[in-house]
């Protein structure tokens, strides 16, 4: 993979996924399980959720995808769209599409964080969507938890954030929709820790509330670390 100023800063975003964002919640073992949780990082993220505020969710009246600014915005004007952006930090090997420099993904390999899969991506009409951007917090679930009263410069950042970004399994994706850790948790199982303390730290950096659903599920998969 070709060593870019700007990859660098999203890896570096990347590796906030772990509890708390200062580790990894789970590190994998020599057989790609889950290793023991770094017991540090589940006690930061465990405090992150106590401090979320708990409400129930807003009526979803007014959201609009388009209430979050252009689908895959450059937001960070690198010339190159969010979408690509996610795709070149989470692919491995890939190929970029000629005289879009190294802007366009054409193909790569995704090792899937939700399935434990290993998905070849190639760009088409017909096979683009077996990859998609998941938004680890939905659009439709931030507007029902606060993002109802952000600015749209709030929004379209949230909307286009590297941590709150992911590259994962199409079906997958397509199966979550806009659900909440107390409707939907990855398959996956090993991966449970590190996507709920990323769940945290995005609506911790956002200032999102939970319900009290929601919480309660994050606390069982964190003590369960």
């Amino acid at each position: 993979m070709r060593v870019r100023a700007f990859m660098a800063g999203l890896a570096t975003v990347a590796m906030l996924t772990g509890c708390g964002g200062l580790g990894a919640a789970q590190a994998p073992d020599g057989d790609g399980k889950a290793a023991k949780a770094d017991p540090a990082a589940i006690s930061d993220a465990k405090k992150k959720l106590d401090k979320l505020p708990v409400k129930g969710r807003a009526p979803k009246t007014g959201f609009d995808r388009d209430k979050f600014g252009p689908a895959w915005a450059d937001v960070d004007r690198n010339g190159c769209d969010t979408r690509n952006d996610i795709l070149k930090r989470d692919l491995e090997d890939e190929t970029f599409k000629s005289g879009t420099h190294d802007c366009i993904v054409l193909t790569g390999t995704l090792h899937d964080p939700y399935s434990g899969k290993t998905i070849k991506f190639k760009r088409g009409q017909d096979t683009s969507t077996a990859v998609q951007i998941d938004h680890v917090i939905p659009l439709s679930d931030a507007w029902q938890k606060g993002a109802q009263q952000w600015s749209a410069t709030k929004r379209k950042e949230f909307a286009n954030d590297p941590l709150n970004l992911m590259a994962v399994d199409g079906p997958l994706n397509g199966q979550k929709s806009d659900s909440d850790a107390a409707t939907w948790l990855p398959p996956r199982k090993s991966y449970r820790c590190t996507y709920i303390a990323r769940q945290i730290d995005v609506k911790t950096k956002y200032g999102l509330w939970v319900t009290s659903g929601e919480k309660q599920a994050m606390d069982d998969i964190l003590k369960s670390c």
